[in-house]
Parts: C-alpha cells; sequence; structure tokens
C-alpha cells in the first residue's frame, strides 16, 4: 500500500517535473553567464532549492553582494513556506518529526498545489516522498543540463543570456498582477522605494532590495488592514 502510494505521489508529481524544465534550465544557463560553476549552480538548487530565490540570488551574486545579505533575502522570500508547510501538516498522516523534516524540505508552491488539493481526508508520507523526491530530482537535473548547455553557448550569447535574467522577473511578476491590484501596489510600492534609496545611494543593492520587499510588504499591509476595518464597522453600522 505504501508503495502504491509513492508511485502515485511521482505520478502526481510528474506535471510539475515537467513545469521545472524550462525554469530549471533557465537558471543553469544563466548561474553558468553569471559566472558559477557547474558544481556551484547544482549545488546551489540542491541545497536552496527555491527558485525564485535562486535568481534573486544570482543577480545579487552578479552584484557582488556579501553572502549574508543574500541569505537573508532567501529567507525573506521563504518566509511564506511557514505557513505552507503549517497548513498542509493537518492534513498529513502522523510521522517523526524527523520524517516531515525531510520531505517538508520538498515543499515548494508547486508540490505544495499537489498536495494540498488531494481529495484525501489525510495524505500519506509516501505520497508525500513521492511528490517531493520527482519534483526535487527534475530542478537539480535540469539546472545542471542547463549549466552544461550555456557551457557550449558561443560567447557573445552568454553575455546576452544575462538580459534574460530581469527578462524572467518580469515574466514572473507581470501574470501575478493581471486582476490583483494588491499585487500592483506591491509591485509599484517596492519599485518606489527601491528607486529612493538606489538613486539616493543610501544602501547598498542587497539592503536595497530587502528594505523595498519588507516596506512594501508592511506598507500595503497596513492599507489593506485599515481598509477591512473601515468595512467591518461599516456593516455593523449598517446593521
Amino acid at each position: 500500500m505504501k508503495k502504491n502510494q509513492f508511485f502515485s505521489g511521482l505520478k502526481a508529481g510528474l506535471s510539475i517535473a515537467i513545469g521545472y524544465f524550462p525554469i530549471a534550465l533557465t537558471f543553469g544557463l544563466l548561474a553558468k553567464t553569471t559566472g558559477l560553476s557547474l558544481i556551484e549552480a547544482t549545488a546551489m538548487s540542491m541545497f536552496v532549492y527555491a527558485g525564485a530565490s535562486q535568481y534573486i540570488a544570482l543577480n545579487l551574486i552578479s552584484f557582488g553582494v556579501d553572502p549574508f545579505t543574500i541569505v537573508i533575502n532567501t529567507f525573506i522570500v521563504n518566509i511564506r513556506h511557514f505557513l505552507m508547510t503549517a497548513s498542509l501538516n493537518e492534513k498529513m498522516h502522523r510521522a517523526p518529526k524527523w520524517v516531515k523534516a525531510i520531505y517538508s524540505f520538498g515543499i515548494t508552491d508547486e508540490s505544495f498545489s499537489v498536495l494540498a488539493t488531494r481529495k484525501e481526508e489525510k495524505i500519506t508520507t509516501s505520497f508525500a516522498f513521492g511528490v517531493a523526491i520527482i519534483a526535487y530530482g527534475s530542478w537539480v537535473i535540469f539546472t545542471a543540463a542547463g549549466h552544461v548547455i550555456g557551457a557550449n553557448l558561443p560567447e557573445f550569447l552568454q553575455v546576452a543570456m544575462s538580459i534574460a535574467l530581469y527578462a524572467m522577473f518580469i515574466g514572473l511578476l507581470v501574470p501575478n498582477m493581471k486582476g490583483n491590484r494588491k499585487v500592483v501596489m506591491l509591485a509599484a510600492t517596492a519599485a518606489v522605494i527601491h528607486c529612493i534609496i538606489y538613486f539616493g545611494d543610501l544602501l547598498s543593492t542587497g539592503w536595497a532590495i530587502l528594505v523595498s520587499t519588507l516596506g512594501s510588504a508592511i506598507f500595503i499591509e497596513i492599507i489593506y488592514a485599515r481598509r477591512d476595518r473601515n468595512v467591518l464597522q461599516k456593516v455593523k453600522g449598517e446593521s
């Protein structure tokens, strides 16, 4: 039964592996053009395993930002995983904490979606491992493949690939902005804060990104909290 659940997890995670192919491949290509070796790029995917954060890290590495600032930025971007794993824990079968610690490393936005939308009341540990392993394995393998491909590209193409990093950020942001006013406000506020810091030469690149990210998130949340409070008071007044 557990074996069947594991293979069911592999099957459910196959769509994630396919989706990771272009993203991880591009990451490997960009890692090569940023100056990371094959071992360094692959190790980042093995130990960090966080798509958006890895792309941000590449950008910061290209600017020569210190490792501590890169780690802090990665932590801020991935802090949502605390909420995701806490929510998912309610749907999982009981298991030792060390076992949960292992498969929780494999929780990403995509694997969380697959697991959280399961119709079963409780999800087995074997199924979770199946989903996590195929997703994780594909990300690491495609990263290495992308780096190898990048190493064999002509030098002028390797230089031109650095532009793709910014295109990737735009590609990640724009779809989320469509029909979502909050995301638009977050992006616009972060851009304004970052421009003020950058052109005012107030902080280094890494800290500027960190401050603009946290500042915009806190500012927009305060606005929405006040709006929700006003709406609630209005509803109570009408009733």
